[in-house]
């Protein structure tokens, strides 16, 4: 019996260990990805050739062009794009994969309109010949009312 409580205990525990978040291996990497993240901006590119895009309406992009003229067909111009500080989740593979989630503050112009939105981002960055790239990407507008981004949901 107590081979078996301390097998099952010892099996919650893994679990509950391996289950976190990994935040801290690969810290030259996270670091790289931050200053990516922090360099968006109109007119500086860090898509790789074939990335792949969702928009917030469900349409999707196999390029970089796609993707830049489906912004030209709905009237959407970019003017800024700024991450929340401590809504970035950054984990690396392996060295040269960086998944990330975030939380950016994006102000556009469309058909004319300005038109400021918080979005909630998942982008996927591969490292190639030692410089970081986004090859896919999603974004949903964040409906503040109903999922405020103040409200501490941070990984344990």
């Amino acid at each position: 019996m107590k081979t078996v409580l301390l097998f099952t205990f010892l099996s919650f525990f893994y679990l509950h260990v391996t289950a976190q978040m990994d935040t801290t291996s690969y810290p030259k990497e996270r670091a790289e990805i931050r200053q990516v993240l922090r360099s968006q901006k109109p007119g500086v590119t860090t898509d790789c050739s074939d990335m792949i895009a969702v928009g917030p309406k469900g349409d999707i992009s196999f390029s970089r062009q796609q993707w830049l003229a489906v912004q030209q067909k709905e009237k959407l111009t970019f003017k800024s794009v700024r991450p929340v500080p401590g809504n970035e989740y950054i984990r690396i593979y392996e060295g040269n994969i960086a998944v990330v989630n975030l939380l950016i503050k994006v102000n556009l112009l469309v058909n004319g309109q300005d038109i400021s939105i918080k979005v909630r981002r998942l982008e996927v960055y591969h490292k190639r010949l030692g410089n970081w790239c986004r090859v896919a990407g999603q974004g949903t507008q964040v409906d503040e009312g109903l999922f405020p981004t103040d409200a501490g949901n941070r990984p344990q």
